[in-house]
């Protein structure tokens, strides 16, 4: 420095030489330190009160402040001290931005002593020394409870290996209820794959959430968690048979005609019950080419395993029921199941339709969501009265041969071989064609020539033929020649 001072003095007048000097002698000086950054503050809101005993489920509010600085979030934590268990649990310090939270406080003794403790954290990373702290006393909480609905245990099910616009997959629904709060989600697993968390109480359970194979029993477990953070620790489970259809056979006809509702004259007097049976089993047998009848009467609805071998259901139920209705509409369960995995599915009786809305006046239009209007695509019908009856004959639509009413099993009153009691189309869905019109031989009676009884409907998933009449009472050649149409249109 002293050899420097001295060169400038030789080169600098004297005004410039002091000037320079006294910056050099400024540079060379320390500076004070600046100030220590001072740490932030805490404050709770006196709600709730200090001391109170209170549920579990609690809003608390706080605020920081920094003198030299801003707040840029905040640290909290509680420690509950069991007063009957005699134990601690001590949680982990949360970050937070907010300046308000509902927590739910650990509560599983009969009453529990809570020290909850918050801390503001400034810009400079700077933390609050003494934390704000409220206490206060929590009573026990009791732990949700879980019920699955749908399906039931050990229920049978159909199953595919891809979800379709009418297979979703397996439909489960489930509820829960908590004494002391409420249920604010579930969670449900199958057997051993991930855990899923939803709101929802009914949902479908797609075939890749399935263990392999698919074809079996499996688990599905649901659980569900209330508004104090408690899961049920025991939940739900039912285990469900999967089935796989293999449509590997053609038809399967199941009978559901009662002979006994049969008007007087249809067999000749004396004929046993199981020789009527066996003539309208016979019929069937000899119109569509198969054997393959399964007798309602007697075995009920065939179960799943069996349904899943043909790749199209017959269902015909053919006698006139008067007091109670044919019994197809109690396993629509079953039958959806079938049709949804790709079934197909023909329908013959008399007073069909009217047995699905049985305690309903007619004309009647089905609602969205029930089975006629959703799957066979019907949206309203009408039935003709008892007396007179007139229907004679059904006439051919696209294709379709028409249908002759076979005149000598109905002989009798009040038929005169006439069908009375046909259930006749009003109103039907998209992708339907009718196949037969409602004819007669008499002019100007309420019921228009030409109103459907037959109807196709083409699906995506399935196809479906429905008739409002019973085949048992059409000409056999005409059976025969109708069920030959329907089966190339069905492509069996």
């Amino acid at each position: 420095m002293k050899v420097l001072i001295k060169l400038l003095s030789t080169l600098l007048t004297p005004s410039h030489f002091l000037v320079v000097s006294i910056f050099l002698f400024s540079c060379g000086r320390a500076t004070s330190p600046a100030n220590p950054n001072l740490p932030p503050n805490t404050t709770l809101a006196n709600i709730p009160v200090e001391s109170d005993t209170l549920f579990a489920l609690q809003t608390l509010h706080w605020d920081g402040e920094d003198d030299d600085g801003f707040i840029a979030k905040f640290q909290y934590r509680y420690t509950t001290f069991h007063l009957f268990g005699g134990d601690s649990v001590v949680q982990e310090w949360q970050e937070t931005t907010e300046t308000s939270l509902t927590i739910a406080f650990e509560s599983s003794d009969e009453l529990n002593f809570q020290i909850f403790q918050v801390r503001a954290v400034d810009n400079a990373g700077n933390i609050d020394p003494t934390p704000a702290e409220k206490r206060f006393f929590t009573v026990k909480t009791v732990f949700p409870e879980t019920e699955i609905l749908t399906p039931v245990n050990n229920q049978k099910l159909f199953v595919i290996e891809q979800t379709t616009d009418w297979w979703l997959g397996i439909q489960l629904s489930f509820t829960a209820k908590d004494e002391d709060g409420e249920v604010v989600e579930y969670a449900w697993i199958v057997d051993r794959g991930d855990t899923t968390w939803t709101q929802d109480t009914t949902l479908y359970v797609p075939p890749d959430r399935f263990d392999l194979p698919l074809a079996g029993n499996h688990t599905i477990r649901v659980t569900s968690r209330d508004n104090t953070n408690l899961i049920d620790p025991i939940g739900d489970s039912v285990t469900v048979a999967l089935v796989q259809p293999s449509f590997s056979r053609n038809i399967l006809i199941i009978d559901e005609t009662d002979e006994t509702n049969f008007p007087f004259g249809v067999f000749p007097s004396g004929t046993s019950a199981q020789a009527r049976d066996d003539s309208v089993d016979n019929f069937y047998a000899e119109i569509f080419g198969t054997s393959t009848t399964w007798d309602y009467k007697s075995r009920g609805v065939p179960p799943l395993d069996t349904l899943g071998q043909y790749g199209l259901l017959i269902w015909h139920a053919d006698d006139s029921p008067s007091s109670v209705p044919h019994a197809l509409p109690q396993h629509l369960a079953v039958i959806m199941d079938y049709l949804n995995v790709g079934g197909d599915f023909i329908m013959s009786g008399w007073r069909i339709l009217k047995s699905f809305a049985w305690n309903e006046n007619f004309p009647f239009a089905f609602p969205g969501g029930n089975f006629v209007h959703d799957y066979l695509h019907i949206n309203s019908a009408d039935e003709t009265p008892l007396v007179p009856s007139d229907f004679t004959h059904g006439e051919g639509f696209g294709g379709f041969s028409t249908i002759r009413v076979d005149s000598t099993k109905l002989a009798g009153f009040p038929f005169f071989g006439k069908l009375a009691q046909v259930n006749i189309v009003l109103q039907r869905g998209g992708f339907t064609q009718v196949i037969h019109g409602y004819q007669n031989e008499l002019q100007g009676l309420t019921w228009p020539r030409g109103n459907p009884v037959g109807l196709r409907y083409f699906g995506t998933s399935f196809d479906a033929v429905i008739f409002g009449l019973p085949m048992f009472f059409i000409k056999k050649e005409d059976a025969q020649i109708l069920a030959s149409e329907i089966l190339q249109s069905l492509g069996y």
